[in-house]
């Protein structure tokens, strides 16, 4: 199947940026993706064997495809499919992700922010745990199925969510740009590689920033909504990270005392919201 292989490589080869794997692009391309030496480099090995590799003209062997894999940013699927291609083994170990649940600290603080929206993300920026004032002003999570409590697909999917966004293009962006770099960090995570399938299929915005390549933190900044009840809120957004590794993060907004966003927040934090847990 050395056929199958070198139109696999070619193809995800094609699909990459320069900027996507880290590599700086100085000269004009004829067509897109990666060149073939480019991605030799990013593999550690020759060019003449990547050549005759893609030519079907020699076998790679396991440690081969292992490298190439990782230089072509290929999700399980694809790494499955490599494999396959190539008439080798699977050998690549089974890492089993623990399910996510909120730090009991982090847990704490929502509870203890009670005029403050605050949301904690996990992984992909799955929406963990809230407190009330974040269902007074984005949407009640209880009432979501697990699988849809996640920030992102909130943005792009859920038209309450999205409306309230006065600027919603500025900031679905830079929370594409942030999972792009969850991404980076975890390129083997299924249930990441499908949500970024789902929502690139789903809406062209999305499919046209993933393939940007854009990166950003996302820590801080300024959030401007328009709530359907309170009206306009300006609210300083900042993003904390667990110090303990397991990539769990504290969203809260704020706003400045004495100002309107400040009274609409009393206002939002006034009502009566069932506590989640």
């Amino acid at each position: 199947m050395t056929d199958e292989l070198g139109t696999f490589l070619k193809a995800r080869r094609a699909a990459l940026t320069p900027y996507a794997v880290g590599l700086p692009d100085t000269s004009h391309r004829k067509v897109a993706g990666l060149r073939r030496e480019e991605v030799a480099q990013l593999a550690a090995i020759s060019v003449d064997y990547y050549t005759r590799l893609e030519q079907g003209r020699v076998q790679a062997s396991a440690t081969v495809l292992a490298t190439l894999a990782r230089a072509l940013r290929l999700n399980d699927d694809e790494q499955t499919y490599l494999y396959a291609v190539a008439g080798k083994s699977d050998a690549r170990p089974r890492r089993r992700r623990p399910a996510q649940k909120v730090r009991p600290a982090i847990r704490r603080l929502l509870d203890q922010l009670t005029e403050n929206p605050a949301i904690a993300l996990g992984r992909r920026m799955d929406v963990l745990a809230w407190n009330e004032a974040a269902t007074a002003l984005f949407t009640d999570f209880a009432q979501l199925p697990v699988a849809h409590r996640n920030y992102i697909r909130l943005l792009f999917t859920n038209p309450a969510v999205r409306a309230l966004h006065v600027d919603w293009q500025h900031d679905a962006r830079d929370a594409v740009a942030a999972l792009r770099m969850e991404a980076a960090a975890d390129p083997d995570d299924p249930a990441l590689a499908q949500l970024v399938g789902e929502l690139s299929v789903q809406d062209a915005d999305f499919r046209t920033w993933w393939a940007e390549a854009r990166v950003n933190s996302a820590s801080y900044g300024t959030k401007h909504y328009h709530h359907p009840v309170v009206g306009d809120l300006s609210l300083d957004c900042d993003v904390w990270t667990s110090p303990d590794g397991s990539g769990q993060r504290l969203m809260v907004l704020t706003a400045e005392p004495a100002t309107p966003s400040y009274d609409a927040l009393r206002l939002l934090a006034s009502w009566q919201a069932s506590p989640v847990r």
